[in-house]
């Protein structure tokens, strides 16, 4: 096991896996950047090859622009996105508002823990950097460097302790709810497109995944 300082030490993504619609994300390991695309065929989702347990995970991030009620367009970590127990750290942008962004976290399954923080920008008007902290006594998510939220252990209160993936993807997420989660999808100007560049991971890793994992 890696000494608990190496796990902040951070290097570009080298790898992804893309879990859908493939002809929707393209990723140049050159400049380190990442394009989602949701157009008639969908969304898409990347993750990193790799889980990592605790770490500095950060990434330049330009939403989509236009009218993107309905979407979600998010950065998160996941033991194993579908796992009916999975634990998870969130950033999730809701297409219905993109002056806010919401963030998450859950632990064997269990989340309800969502707190909504105001941008003071537009989250598509220019790239912006988003960084999630995850230390087996707290998380810390920052935007632009400045810590939004600080969760940290207490008596009876997990935080997440699994290994975890990096993913990302943009989704029609206008089921939820009846549409008040992210508003109703509009699409009126589609293709919608996220950018991600300098995804950084930490230098530490734990357990090395096939891309079907």
């Amino acid at each position: 096991m890696a000494d608990a300082a190496d796990h902040h030490q951070t290097q570009p993504i080298k790898e992804i896996a893309i879990d859908y619609t493939p002809e929707a994300c393209t990723h140049c390991p050159v400049s380190n950047s990442i394009t989602l695309t949701f157009d008639h065929r969908g969304g898409a989702r990347w993750r990193s090859t790799t889980r990592f347990l605790y770490g500095t995970f950060s990434s330049l991030i330009q939403c989509p622009r236009g009218n993107t009620s309905g979407l979600n367009f998010n950065i998160y970590l996941s033991s194993l996105e579908g796992d009916k127990s999975q634990d998870e750290i969130d950033f999730e942008f809701l297409g219905k508002d993109k002056t806010i962004v919401q963030s998450n976290y859950y632990t064997t399954g269990t989340g309800n823990r969502e707190q909504i923080h105001d941008l003071g920008f537009d989250c598509s008007d220019g790239f912006h950097e988003y960084t999630i902290k995850w230390n087996p006594d707290s998380i810390e998510w920052l935007i632009d460097g400045k810590v939004v939220r600080r969760a940290e252990k207490k008596e009876g209160e997990a935080l997440p302790e699994k290994p975890m993936f990096l993913y990302a993807s943009v989704w029609d997420a206008s089921y939820i709810a009846e549409a008040k989660w992210t508003g109703p999808y509009i699409g009126c100007d589609a293709p919608y497109v996220c950018l991600y560049k300098d995804i950084q991971v930490p230098v530490a890793t734990t357990v090395e995944c096939s891309s079907d994992s």
